[in-house]
């Protein structure tokens, strides 16, 4: 009989004496017929779910281009919406308009974070000599979260201008990305508010405990945990600011909203409306599964008890 040290022969052995076999009972395990015929099942169950997903998602597509083309206006629509004349036209000029909407994104979503946090960290300071803050940073996020983002859009574009005070710009693009930042400071610092709030406060005290000041608790415990908390939402905020980035055109600054706009108004076709509303989509798309990519992996962290 043939001996293996260290215990007896392995039935994955072949007739060399080759012991690497890579089959499955090579570890000597062998899977049963009934974990075998389960998996096939699944298998089988998840092809068969792909297959119905897509062949209604095929049959919804065809109906709903039989009910658009079949409408009694959509000659019309089509013309006026879908002309490939304009969208060729507007193609280049929404694309440079929307160089400005990506810059305004990377400026006003990092002014956005700052404030947000500085907010936040001010209506979290405890003693009764922190209540004036406390009491102004509460006042500034609730005024900013009920003023429409529009009007605080118009108020500022066009009524500091007016004022007409020295040393203050006039550059819409400037002051339509300060009413930006004013506005989703007011929610990510919310944002942050709640991540500071959910860290246990046994976190705190055990900083505090090592010698740590409450600055350096703040800084080095607290603030690392809320903001890891807090990822998806904030990224939903900046989703939320790359759209409205499109805003700032009220003031006259040429993005790629007001480009499209330049051309409407010359054609009166309003495909180049089409065109920038899918560069936008084309630029949120991405960031949202990103997003969702995101939430699902700290999901499945929490679940299996993993730090987040």
């Amino acid at each position: 009989m043939t001996v293996v040290k260290g215990g007896p022969a392995r039935e994955g052995a072949d007739d060399s004496g080759d012991m690497t076999g890579d089959g499955p009972g090579h570890d000597g395990y062998v899977p049963s017929e009934r974990r075998l015929a389960r998996e096939r099942h699944r298998r089988t169950r998840a092809r068969r779910a792909t297959a119905i997903a897509a062949l209604s998602t095929l049959v919804t597509a065809a109906l709903l281009y039989l009910v658009v083309v079949n409408a009694p206006g959509w000659p019309r629509t089509k013309e006026t919406f879908f002309s490939a004349h304009y969208a060729r036209e507007a193609f280049p000029k929404v694309l440079e308009g929307l160089w400005l909407n990506l810059r305004l994104l990377l400026v006003c979503g990092v002014a956005v974070l700052v404030l947000g946090m500085l907010i936040a960290i001010a209506r979290t300071l405890r003693g009764p000599v922190f209540f004036p803050l406390r009491v102004l940073a509460a006042a500034y996020t609730d005024f900013f979260r009920g003023l429409p983002l529009i009007i605080n859009l118009m108020i500022v574009v066009l009524g500091v201008p007016a004022l007409r005070l020295q040393g203050v710009t006039v550059d819409p693009v400037l002051l339509g990305g300060t009413a930006l930042t004013l506005t989703y400071s007011a929610y990510v610092a919310e944002v942050f508010r709640a991540g500071i709030e959910s860290v246990h406060p046994s976190q705190r005290a055990a900083a505090r405990s090592l010698g740590l000041t409450n600055r350096q608790a703040l800084r080095h415990v607290v603030l690392p945990q809320a903001v890891r908390r807090q990822v998806p939402p904030l990224l939903n905020d900046l989703v939320s600011l790359q759209k409205d980035t499109g805003l700032v055109s009220i003031g006259g600054a040429v993005d790629a909203v007001r480009a499209a706009d330049i051309i409407v108004g010359r054609s009166l076709n309003y495909t180049p409306y089409i065109v920038a509303g899918l560069a936008f989509v084309a630029l949120t798309i991405p960031m949202t599964r990103f997003t969702d990519w995101i939430t699902a992996r700290m999901d499945a962290r929490r679940a299996q008890g993993g730090s987040l």
